[in-house]
């Protein structure tokens, strides 16, 4: 049992941590992990609340975790649940009570919730306790749902959640909901700035630009692992990565109407107007005031660069157009950059692009199927990608899959 002055620390220290968290999704996993480290429980789930729904955005499973390789890292299927008195989750959603429960299998059955235990018949997980609670922020407004499932005791055994740490872990969701409502906020900025290209060009849609952010992310987790880099490092940049790919595109608001919405193939002429989206978009960011400055005009001038050197726009200027000295072609036009010439960013977020635009249904196509889209990737790897970088994607496939459920382009998927 922890001290009170241990007990404090630990929640001025989680204060700290997630008000320098920008990015939600990095923001949920962070809660997540602390909550779980404050209470010494085995698993967790944070849904957030989307009108009378619950969305699952992020799970952690030690025991399942231990059955992955080391690299990899457990993505659960979107959850939907209805907020509502049936659900354990929904009804804290619904009720904003707070629920300690020893044993979900011995729920009395009086009870208006109940427990849901398709997820154990599916894994042969199991589950027993449970601590469940509202994320409701300072402005009384329940933002979402914090699930924390098997307590451990010190010997190692499942029990129960301690009722002693009921006080400290409800601050801790209040000192979280706030940090998501911020965090919210940063995101819809940056969603705002992409619905001005997607008012441009129909092609890039919010849950394009989301997916390939979290395909950026997991591609990044996955090369920093197999490179043993320290997870303070991979944690503070995956949080710049993800705003930045989500920019990737944003250079396009500059591009015109009657290009950005020809129906049919471009002119030779057309798709070099076109080509210039990435340095219009790199010029957004002209002041490196921050890494997330650096790391998005990366982004945005890189993702159309090629392993193989025959990508654009290359080795230019942002203010001339002109090729720098020292890189002009026979042509008078940029030689492209080459392998780790491209930042890594850019190579990243290449990759995560072109998976997205082959695996969904755009307007002039129709989506392709997994396999083919696979083979493809597989087949430029070393030429259009990094296949370094492609070997890591490839392997955290299912992952990849599993994000992309969701954000899914139907508005209403969840029912």
């Amino acid at each position: 049992m922890k001290n009170q002055n241990e007990t404090l620390q630990q929640l001025l220290d989680f204060g700290l941590d997630i008000s320098q968290i920008k990015d939600i999704d990095f923001l949920l996993e962070k809660i997540l992990s602390e909550a779980r480290r404050f209470t010494n429980c085995d698993a967790g789930t944070i849904y957030i609340k989307d009108g009378n729904w619950l969305a699952a955005r992020y799970s952690q499973n030690d025991t399942i975790n231990t059955q992955l390789a080391a690299h990899r890292k457990s993505v659960y299927s979107n959850i939907i649940i209805k907020v509502d008195n049936t659900s354990i989750a929904g009804y804290v959603a619904a009720t904003g009570n707070q629920l300690n429960i020893p044993d979900v299998y011995q729920l009395d059955p009086n009870l208006p919730y109940s427990f849901n235990n398709s997820f154990d018949d599916l894994t042969g997980y199991r589950t027993i306790s449970q601590l469940v609670l509202p994320l409701t922020s300072m402005r009384g407004e329940t933002v979402g749902v914090l699930q924390l499932i098997n307590a451990k005791e010190s010997n190692g055994a499942v029990g129960a959640f301690d009722v002693n740490d009921e006080s400290g872990i409800s601050y801790f969701a209040v000192t979280a909901a706030n940090a998501i409502e911020r965090a919210k906020m940063t995101r819809e900025i940056i969603l705002r700035m992409n619905r001005m290209a997607e008012l441009r060009d129909p092609k890039e849609t919010g849950p394009h630009v989301n997916r390939v952010a979290a395909y950026s992310v997991a591609l990044y987790e996955g090369w920093a692992a197999k490179r043993g880099l320290e997870q303070d490092e991979i944690d503070r940049t995956r949080d710049i990565l993800r705003m930045a790919a989500m920019l990737h595109d944003v250079g396009k608001v500059a591009i015109s109407d009657n290009i950005l919405k020809k129906p049919g193939k471009f002119t030779p002429e057309e798709y070099d107007v076109m080509k210039l989206h990435t340095v219009y978009g790199a010029r957004l960011f002209p002041d490196l005031y921050s890494e997330f400055d650096e790391s998005a005009a990366a982004v945005a001038l890189n993702h159309h660069e090629r392993w193989d050197g025959n990508g654009y726009p290359g080795h230019i200027s942002l203010a001339t157009l002109k090729p720098l000295p020292g890189y002009e072609k026979e042509d008078g036009t940029a030689r492209g950059k080459k392998g780790e010439e491209i930042p890594l960013f850019g190579r990243i977020v290449s990759i995560a692009d072109v998976y997205d635009a082959l695996s969904n249904r755009r307007c002039y196509k129709e989506a392709w199927d997994q396999d083919e889209v696979l083979e493809t990737l597989k087949k430029d790897a070393g030429t259009f990608f990094d296949p370094e970088l492609m070997e890591v994607f490839l392997d955290s496939i299912d992952a990849i899959r599993q994000l992309g459920a969701q954000f899914p382009d139907d508005p209403d998927a969840h029912g």
